[in-house]
């Protein structure tokens, strides 16, 4: 994290050579544009970086439009790249446009080894409140009439398949969360068919009242997955096919029972455990496990992939993995396949349909 003393000797050095430059230019000129009296201009630098602190990005952009000086002192890269360390692990959602351009490590700190990147593009890109902004922007009319047109196309209902760790290591199961409330997420229908044990199908409705529905895949039956949790052992998913005579948890393929399950999807959920308690379990694992399941030769690389990064409940003195790092270890940048991250919380489903809503819009659900 870049200290606030190296931001404030970086505006300082801005605000010196503007000031000189516009003496330089006085003394030629022979006046003077020396401001008198309260003004903003006349703060200290440390005051100036404060409330800069405060502004929202929009806010910011608007401060730099003011004049000269403060379009200089805005677009200072070390000062966007400030806000960038200190906002990024604090936001809820990172997609495959949004992703991060400069190199994070697992503690989120950008490699600055490019000193030309331009911080304050790059934060305004990725930045959720700005994104949000964009999507909802009028669209284009062209865009109207396709949609328009669309509407007279009869959609089958959308089929995602629900897979990952934090679906059995949570304290709180997302799952049983979900069945028990209607008001988030209304239950259309329970198919009795199960698969092995270790799967079975669940219709929805969202907020359009269109149905889709999610298969549920567990690495094993219920009672192994419960002694597993309490002892917080570590299982070998029954969802794959592993190198023969060998003890790595690293998957090869999909076993065949679930092949023609995984060519019907339209999508995937990974549930990822994102409780900062996960310490000495690897990524490595369930990296695999995403890329088996998005194997092209399972069909088209357009299908997209939710991952709902996860934690049991939100207190004070429990941390969550930031998103983008759950990104990261996960090595979603690497897939061609379109993919989000969004923070969700299995004790109030925050942030669930938020996702839910990025996976049918990708599955070309209109809604």
């Amino acid at each position: 994290m870049l200290s606030r003393s190296i931001v404030v000797q970086s505006l300082r050095s801005i605000r010196d050579r503007f000031f000189d430059t516009r003496r330089q230019k006085d003394d030629v000129q022979g006046t003077s544009d020396d401001v008198t009296g309260p003004s903003l201009d006349n703060l200290s630098v440390d005051m100036q970086f404060l409330i800069m602190t405060f502004l929202s990005p929009q806010d910011l952009c608007r401060l730099g439009g003011t004049s000269t000086y403060w379009r200089s002192m805005v677009r200072d890269p070390v000062l966007w790249k400030y806000f960038l360390l200190r906002d990024m692990p604090l936001w809820q959602s990172v997609d495959h446009l949004s992703v991060p351009h400069v190199k994070l490590t697992g503690s989120a700190v950008l490699d600055d080894s490019q000193m030309q990147f331009d911080y304050m593009a790059e934060y305004l890109r990725i930045c959720p409140a700005c994104r949000n902004q964009w999507r909802h922007q009028p669209r284009a009319t062209f865009e109207s009439v396709t949609s328009f047109f669309q509407s007279f196309v009869a959609v089958a209902e959308p089929q995602f398949a629900m897979f990952g760790p934090g679906l059995e290591q949570l304290e709180i199961s997302l799952m049983t969360t979900i069945m028990n409330s209607p008001d988030v997420l209304p239950i259309a229908g329970i198919p009795q068919r199960q698969i092995d044990g270790i799967g079975s199908g669940i219709s929805f409705l969202d907020k359009d009242q269109h149905r889709f529905n999610i298969a549920t895949l567990y690495s094993t039956n219920r009672t192994e997955r419960e002694r597993a949790r309490l002892e917080h052992l570590s299982l070998r998913s029954k969802l794959f096919v592993y190198q023969e005579d060998s003890e790595s948890n690293m998957p090869l393929s999909l076993i065949p029972m679930f092949n023609q399950v995984c060519h019907a999807m339209n999508g995937f959920i990974f549930v990822a455990n994102a409780e900062t308690e996960r310490a000495g379990r690897g990524w490595e694992e369930e990296s695999a496990q995403i890329r088996v399941m998005l194997d092209p030769v399972m069909g088209a690389v357009s299908r997209p992939i939710l991952v709902l990064s996860c934690v049991s409940r939100e207190t004070a003195d429990r941390r969550r993995i930031p998103c983008v790092t759950v990104a990261h270890q996960l090595q979603l940048s690497s897939l061609p396949n379109p993919w989000m991250v969004q923070d969700t919380t299995a004790e109030t489903l925050t942030g669930l349909l938020d996702g839910i809503d990025w996976l049918l819009r990708q599955s070309g659900v209109k809604l």
